[in-house]
């Protein structure tokens, strides 16, 4: 169990993370988003202990880390984004340093290694990690993660950089780690958290803004509806635009036709408005249909809120 009770951190006058308070309980896979600056790497390193808090407390079953913060690191795996690795090693190279940092018992190590090898697929490289795809790079980071046999593991952008079949390779690896571990991973690619995490988390500006299952937030974000049109004529942008309560964006030209995202507040029906709108205006209307809500427009409309109200 990993309990934040009022965290704060600031740099300066910047204030990274404010009064931050959440639980996540053991075995669970919980997604952390947040855009860029909002404070969820800052977190995260407090969450392992390699930044201190100015306020507040972090705890590990119910004990302060600080109090003992070797112990509570032995008890943490993290993969930072930048995901930090000496190319010029092997694999196995690598991996015995890092036992050394973690300074492992030479059974300790030798097991630990096999195991994390095992977990994360890795068993049949053996070149230097400079030859090594960034989808098998990432493995390596996660495999150092784990040697220790960590009870929580903390992933920064664990797929960042990667093409469509080295995420899903990622995702099912995380999915498999998660099993016996508390995960709490950090992606900017919704699809990836809403795939692989029970629970979101999200932060913005430092601040905690909204923490539920997957389908609890998507029901509760429903106070907006979304559409999309496809339309052939002429000023289609400037009359969609001026409908009352509607905000037009993601708008783009396609084989002369004009693309767009709507979306209003509520559960206002669309479609007839737009439908007439276009027999009046003479549109050739292409499609129109009315979106399922989904993690990344309802991620938007939170953290567009939460910046509208400061």
């Amino acid at each position: 169990m990993i309990s934040v009770r009022g965290v704060t951190k600031h740099f300066g006058d910047l204030t990274a993370v404010e009064n931050l308070d959440l639980e996540v309980g053991r075995g669970e896979i919980v997604g952390f988003l947040g855009p860029n600056g909002a404070g969820k790497t800052t977190a995260m390193r407090m969450l392992t202990g390699l930044l201190e808090p100015d306020q507040g407390g972090i705890y590990y079953d119910g004990k302060l880390i600080s109090e003992d913060l070797n112990a509570a690191k032995r008890k943490v795996g993290y993969l930072p984004e930048s995901n930090p690795l000496y190319i010029d090693m092997l694999v196995v190279e690598f991996l015995e340093y890092a036992t050394s940092l973690r300074e492992m018992s030479p059974k300790d190590a030798r097991s630990g290694i096999s195991d994390a090898v095992d977990e994360t697929g890795i068993s049949e490289v053996f070149r230097p990690i400079a030859e090594l795809s960034k989808g098998y790079r990432q493995r390596v980071g996660l495999a150092a993660a784990i040697l220790h046999r960590p009870e929580i593991l903390v992933l920064d952008e664990p797929a960042e950089g990667l093409d469509p079949n080295q995420r899903v390779d990622i995702r099912n690896l995380v999915s498999n780690l998660g099993q016996e571990r508390t995960v709490l991973l950090s992606s900017h690619v919704m699809q990836e958290v809403e795939a692989t995490c029970k629970r979101i988390l999200i932060i913005n500006r430092g601040k905690l803004i909204a923490d539920g299952s997957v389908s609890d937030l998507l029901k509760a974000g429903k106070r907006r509806s979304e559409y999309t049109v496809e339309i052939a004529g002429d000023r289609v942008v400037e009359k969609l635009s001026v409908l009352p309560g509607v905000d037009a964006h993601s708008v783009e030209e396609v084989n002369g036709r004009t693309r767009m995202t709507l979306s209003v507040l509520g559960d206002e029906e669309l479609r007839p408005v737009i439908f007439e709108l276009a027999q009046n205006a003479n549109w050739i209307l292409w499609e129109l249909h009315k979106n399922q809500i989904s993690l990344e427009s309802l991620f938007r409309e939170l953290t567009d809120e939460e910046e509208i109200s400061e």
